[in-house]
């Protein structure tokens, strides 16, 4: 299980050892992350995270998806674009100026519709937010 802290805003997660294993192992090895979420540029109604700064292994793609649902973290080991962590809040396509990307679908957030819209309207009209990621029983 993993906890998002942003701002006053505790969210769950559930991870998917069993559907994205290697991208699960490569997530808990560099957690807790302390970062900034910030508004996509390119894939519609979604925030990510960039991960640039981590050493991550040869990640394979395995439960990847270019169409996340709201709530799927995607972990993207930048194969032709930046690493990052991309938080779906609403309709989805990942992008970047590369084209589509697929990444890795590791967790799925415990979060509303409206709690998650309200995350990315955030970001949106604010900039950057503080957000700590960490494993949690």
């Amino acid at each position: 299980m993993l906890t998002i802290e942003l701002n006053d805003t505790t969210f769950t997660a559930e991870l998917h050892p069993d559907r994205a294993p290697e991208s699960v192992a490569a997530v808990r090895e560099f957690l807790p992350l302390d970062s900034q979420l910030m508004h996509v540029r390119w894939s519609g109604i979604a925030t990510w995270i960039n991960i640039d700064e981590i050493n991550l292994p040869e990640i394979p793609r395995e439960n990847h998806t270019v169409y996340p649902s709201r709530g799927d973290l995607l972990l993207y080991p930048g194969y032709r674009n930046e690493q990052e962590i991309l938080v779906p809040c609403g309709p989805t396509c990942f992008k970047s100026p590369a084209g589509e990307l697929a990444g890795n679908h590791f967790a799925t957030m415990h979060a509303t519709a409206d709690e998650l819209r309200k995350v990315e309207r955030l970001t949106l009209r604010d900039g950057m937010q503080n957000v700590t990621i960490r494993e949690t029983d």
